[in-house]
């Protein structure tokens, strides 16, 4: 397996993590049991506000806001003691408290306020050892039915953790949640995404560039370079550094501008435009336009727009020598289509949008992923255009060869939506193809480059072969064709782990019964036919058998999303999943998502390993 920094990252950041919580031999909390809230009425009339706080977490002082509606933007003055100053990665120099917290409404800033018969208490922590950020969480507290202080003059603790007791006063536990998101769960889901778009816009922007530079080799990008290959080669002899340069910048300029999109989409349709599109027929048009693509390479016909449009662009690009157009329409669909990734960045980036609304600073993010991503391709487009032969014989071949490589990704595509042997059965038609095309069954040329061709070209031959026999045999795996050879007569054997697959809610409700009637503790894999990722999951990670051995005792659910319909979307929004591959650990007696061993796109055994540590399996 590839080991791309991304995945090297999360790997370490998981390690980390589970190292840190086995030492402490830390169970993590929820957010509410990690800050427990309770009020009292005081003796004024206004109203207190204690935290029991949870050992090793601590709360922010400057993140208590009183309202009397949520979101309120003239929030109810709030009196807190000083906390103790710590310099945080997230926020920067602030306040904490540690072991309990109290914050004081008075009766006069209740009254300012219109007297409201409810207040809405928003607060936010974090995990000390663990590097974990919670959400905000909202409090909703009925001021009529608040009992008064035992000790009026008691301040919160400084001494001994409360922790280890419930409050003994009369004051009210507050165990109603308000929330303002589509997606009741997404707070607990997804706490990366508050600290990710948090901060200046500018170190918001400079993350998401990172982030997208981080990506830049995976296979989110990688797709992309045949692609822009093929266009650069059908600029013929015109094809120049400067020109490289122009068509790449603006291939990877609408490839940022259709992640800015996904953002605004987001807010405005609640959906991830990216994964509506992974249908049979957005990927078939693709599909077909890649064939035609590569015809075209291989000189059947020309592809070129009428002369009256022909002549209007070149007079608006003279001195770039090209098809800017073309070349921004097949950044902005291989974008959504070609790519669909769903990564940590993204899924944050898009939640952040559709809870708040916030479109501006979400686009902005997204459009600046998107740049990352695309940097090492405009580098690869400008050193690729010097590359690349002017004229000629060889321009001819170049063509071709970037013809098979769009029958190729042609062939990729297609594998989200049609049967692995079917697909199988393409790859061996275009294997046998390029080794015809390379020369294979011709004479033995005298030329040197000529007779490397056609040995590649046997080589390709004999790997199409391959594939027919596998094909044949009923193999699915192109890169081991012929492994049902090996077993003989013998069935092969069961791999996958039994998994109950649901579509809908009702079946997922279904299934959550089922394990906690059993006690089981519960793993939900949001996953598509469409999405390669989870494919390379299912055949690396849930194949594992360490991984199948630490499984064999827990309830495994496929929340199947291939369809992307109002069911599938409802499931998604009910945990704020943006789309698969998402992994989910849900605790067997309450059902609640366990936030911290949630996996977000690829992931390895290894990685995986240390989600189960954090999950508690």
């Amino acid at each position: 397996m590839s080991h791309n920094p991304i995945r090297i990252l999360f790997v370490l950041a998981a390690f980390v993590l589970s190292s840190a919580g086995a030492q402490a031999q830390f169970k993590i909390p929820s957010a509410d049991e990690a800050f427990r809230l309770s009020a009292s009425k005081s003796a004024d009339g206004g109203v207190i506000l204690d935290w029991a706080i949870a050992p090793e977490m601590y709360l922010y002082r400057d993140k208590v806001i009183v309202s009397a509606s949520p979101g309120d933007a003239q929030p109810i003055p709030v009196e807190t003691s000083p906390g103790i100053k710590k310099d945080d990665p997230t926020f920067g120099a602030t306040e904490v408290y540690h072991d309990a917290a109290r914050a004081t409404v008075s009766a006069g800033s209740l009254a300012a306020a219109g007297s409201p018969q409810t207040i809405h208490v928003t607060y936010q922590g974090c995990a000390e050892k663990l590097g974990i950020c919670y959400p905000p969480e909202t409090k909703a507290i009925e001021l009529a039915t608040l009992p008064a202080a035992a000790n009026q003059s008691a301040a919160a603790s400084n001494g001994s953790s409360p922790w280890s007791t419930v409050p003994t006063g009369p004051s009210q536990a507050v165990g109603t949640t308000t929330s303002t998101s589509a997606a009741p769960l997404a707070s607990q889901a997804a706490p990366q995404d508050n600290v990710w778009m948090s901060g200046s816009l500018v170190s918001v922007l400079a993350t998401f560039l990172g982030f997208g530079l981080l990506l830049a080799f995976t296979p989110c990008v990688l797709p992309m370079v045949p692609i822009l290959s093929g266009m650069l080669a059908r600029s013929g002899g015109q094809l120049s550094a400067g020109r490289g340069l122009a068509l790449s910048t603006t291939y990877v300029l609408a490839m940022a501008a259709a992640y800015g999109l996904l953002g605004i989409a987001a807010a405005w349709s609640g959906q991830n435009i990216q994964a509506a599109l992974q249908t049979p027929w957005a990927l078939g048009a693709m599909s077909v336009l890649f064939v035609v693509l590569a015809l075209s390479m291989f000189g059947l016909f020309e592809l070129q727009l009428p002369s009256s449009l022909t002549s209007f662009i070149s007079g608006r690009t003279s001195g770039m020598g090209g098809s800017l157009p073309g070349a921004a329409a097949l950044g902005f669909t291989s974008a959504l289509i070609v790519g669909p990734c769903v990564t940590p960045p993204l899924a944050g980036a898009l939640l952040y949008v559709s809870r708040t609304g916030d479109m501006a600073r979400g686009a902005a993010a997204l459009f600046m992923l998107g740049l990352g991503m695309g940097l090492p391709l405009i580098v690869y487009g400008t050193i690729g255009a010097k590359a690349l032969p002017r004229s000629g014989p060889w321009l001819v071949r170049v063509n071709q060869v970037f013809g098979v490589v769009f029958l190729g990704v042609a062939v990729w595509m297609l594998a989200r939506v049609v049967p692995a042997q079917v697909t199988l059965a393409l790859w061996a038609m275009l294997a046998i193809g390029a080794g015809v095309f390379l020369g294979a069954f011709d004479p033995v040329p005298s030329c040197p480059a000529r007779r490397v061709a056609k040995a590649a070209g046997i080589a390709a031959v004999l790997y199409g072969g391959t594939l027919v026999v596998g094909t044949a045999g009923g193999a699915t795996d192109p890169l081991q064709p012929l492994a049902f050879l090996a077993r003989g007569s013998q069935p092969e054997p069961t791999t996958e782990l039994a998994a109950t697959q649901v579509t809908t809610p009702e079946q997922f409700d279904a299934a959550i019964r089922r394990a906690q009637a059993q006690g089981q503790p519960i793993l939900v894999d949001f996953t598509a036919e469409w999405c390669v990722t989870c494919k390379e999951i299912d055949r690396d990670v849930f194949a594992n058998p360490t991984v199948q051995a630490r499984l064999k005792d827990v309830a495994f659910i496929k929340a199947d999303v291939t369809d992307y319909n109002d069911a599938s979307r409802d499931l998604m929004r009910r945990f704020g999943v943006v789309g698969p591959p998402t992994i989910l650990f849900l605790d067997p007696k309450t059902g609640q998502e366990i936030a911290p061993a949630r996996t977000i796109g690829a992931v390895d055994a290894d990685g995986f390993l240390q989600k189960l540590m954090l999950s508690g399996v």
